[in-house]
């Protein structure tokens, strides 16, 4: 049975997406099968970072949902080129970026209960070991729906005072809705920060582990969302970090 993560951020602008893009092409690297699904239908964006674009995007999570097509046939296989003989495979299932769609979504809604139908029979039929689901910032339907069917819920902050204040309600959220395991992923981090001494810090707010403070990283804001970070600069303190925040997230 594959394995369900659930990754979000209270507020925008946190990294959620590529911390998420990374790390499910991190774990396909390693061998695993991989499925991503980009629940954030008022603003999607995570196909970017896999090079998917609206050309190729022939289905959508929106299609399933409004009963155009079945959830396989929502899933584009973004595998990049650079693993070589690897066996795994990384899966996409966007959201629309069409605005007509964006604001049906927004208007009329959907069946929230096709999503809990829809995963599971993903992961069975792509034959997945994890499912990546990227929510919507804040509290929405999706989001609470995401966190509650999640094994892991991983919830992505900087160390800002706004972001503090903020992650305290998704923290309270997911233990009322009573998350098998909930980590902390801090990003962002100035370089003069003591990375120790914000782990503790974060950890004693929160009474929540915290899995791994990550640097901001000028390389990642230069390659603008041009293509998946931890493949451009495998041997990168980011990678590195990222890839034990994946391996944390599986264990």
């Amino acid at each position: 049975m594959a394995r369900v993560i659930a990754v979000h951020s209270f507020r925008g602008g946190t990294g959620k997406s590529n911390i998420t893009a990374n790390m499910a092409a991190l774990l396909a690297a390693e061998g695993r099968r991989v499925g991503v699904v980009d629940t954030d239908l008022q603003t999607p964006g995570i196909h970017t970072l896999f090079g998917l674009g609206t050309s190729r995007m022939t289905r959508s999570l929106n299609d399933y949902l409004w009963g155009k097509c079945h959830i396989r046939q929502t899933a584009h296989d973004v595998t990049p080129p650079l693993y070589g003989d690897c066996t795994g495979r990384l899966f996409l299932v966007p959201a629309s970026l069409k605005l007509g769609e964006i604001a049906w979504v927004l208007r009329e809604g959907y069946d929230i209960s096709l999503l809990h139908e829809g995963f599971p029979r993903l992961a069975k039929e792509l034959e997945l070991d994890v499912l990546l689901l990227d929510t919507h910032p804040g509290l929405n339907e999706e989001t609470l729906f995401s966190i509650t069917m999640s094994d892991v819920l991983a919830v992505i902050l900087r160390p800002d005072q706004q972001d503090y204040q903020a992650t305290s309600v998704t923290v309270d959220v997911a233990r009322n809705l009573a998350v098998s395991r909930l980590l902390l992923v801090v990003n962002k981090t100035p370089p003069a920060c003591d990375f120790a001494e914000v782990k503790t810090r974060v950890e004693r707010t929160y009474n929540c582990e915290v899995a791994a403070v990550l640097p901001h990283s000028d390389e990642m804001l230069g390659l603008a969302s041009n293509g998946l970070f931890a493949l451009r600069f495998p041997d990168h303190q980011v990678t590195t970090t990222l890839k034990q925040v994946a391996h944390t997230l599986m264990a």
